[in-house]
């Protein structure tokens, strides 16, 4: 994998990380994606959907494939602002308060990024009080979680924090941590689906049909970009880089096997392209697991349910705590870059 060893993974998924992008505000990502191109020299550039694309030209433009890893992250959004610089919020994707905790969070204005603290409520508190609720087995709900900024409206209207103003996570708790083999962070999905993206760019030279790496927008909220992308450009097969949740409910073990999926909530991924992306596991000696699961959908089978790509497969790596602070082992993450190289580079041919 030249470069890519689990050191150089760890130390782009941080940055990759570092960089705020939730779904619709990903321009911060963009410049990083955009910056990393540049510097290695390959064609890409950014469609309408605020996709960027890469191209890598084969042999044939015929039975195109393309790997898309989406770019965006779950959030919330300001839905009211208070006279005393208190935030109502709503979520954004799959996110839970209870998830990030109280704590400091960033809101991305329209012209100034704003610290404020997400808040549940005092605990020393009787049943007066609505969060004593919290504290009875009832979680916590963003109908009942705020964001205290400490600042005048005014101040709050000049930096463009609004309605539909995206909540993430405060920088200084996002940094991933290591925990040997393994990485820690918020946002692995899909920050280190992304990684593995620029991985390709970099290893995938000379295939046999053209290959189309799409760091894809707003996944979390519809799998928008890459509808958009799918529409337009005619392509044989869409595989998928994602996460795939660790449960008790799944068949999958941690550690350094990928995991292919054999169905979601959006329906069937195409079983002959799994058979073929698990003949190039076998190649490189990469053994991939597989996976039924439930209340997930991809780019690929949402492309697939409604009729954009007749083949699709997504390709993952085990993950805990997913949409959450998530852990994921660095060798799974570096075994999908090693797979999906073996795939594009020799085996690509239309079937």
């Amino acid at each position: 994998m030249g470069r890519w060893d689990l050191d150089h993974f760890f130390t782009t998924i941080e940055e990759l990380v570092l960089c705020h992008s939730p779904s619709g505000v990903e321009t911060e990502v963009n410049h990083y994606i955009q910056q990393w191109l540049d510097n290695i020299g390959v064609d890409h550039w950014q469609d309408e959907a605020d996709n960027i694309v890469i191209k890598i030209p084969g042999e044939t433009s015929e039975g195109a494939i393309a790997v898309t890893a989406h770019k965006d992250e779950i959030g919330a959004l300001v839905k009211g602002i208070e006279a005393d610089g208190r935030l109502q919020v709503s979520r954004l994707g799959g996110s839970y308060p209870w998830v990030y905790g109280e704590g400091v969070v960033d809101l991305l204005g329209d012209r100034e990024t704003i610290p404020g603290i997400l808040s549940f409520g005092s605990r020393h508190v009787s049943h007066e009080s609505p969060q004593k609720l919290q504290q009875e087995g009832k979680a916590v709900s963003w109908e009942t979680a705020w964001v205290e900024t400490k600042l005048a409206t005014s101040t709050l209207v000049q930096a463009g924090i609004r309605p539909g103003t995206r909540m993430v996570v405060g920088k200084h708790r996002k940094r991933p941590f290591r925990l040997g083999s393994h990485i820690a962070s918020y946002t692995l999905d899909n920050k280190a689906s992304v990684a593995i993206l620029l991985g390709l760019a970099e290893q995938i030279k000379h295939p046999p049909v053209d290959v189309y790496l799409v760091a894809s927008a707003k996944e979390e909220v519809g799998a928008v970009g890459a509808l958009f992308f799918s529409q337009r450009q005619k392509l044989s097969r869409l595989i998928a880089l994602e996460i795939c949740p660790l449960s008790k409910e799944y068949p999958i073990a941690d550690g350094p096997r990928p995991v292919l999926f054999s169905q979601d909530s959006y329906g069937l991924y195409d079983e002959g392209l799994n058979q073929e992306i698990l003949a190039a596991g076998s190649a490189v000696g990469v053994s991939l697991q597989q996976a039924v699961v439930s209340q997930f959908g991809s780019d690929a089978s949402i492309a697939m349910k409604f009729g954009h790509v007749p083949r699709g497969a997504c390709l993952s790596f085990p993950t805990q705590n997913t949409h959450g602070y998530e852990i994921a082992d660095l060798g799974a993450i570096a075994n999908c870059l090693k797979v999906l190289t073996q795939y594009l580079n020799h085996g690509t041919q239309h079937q």
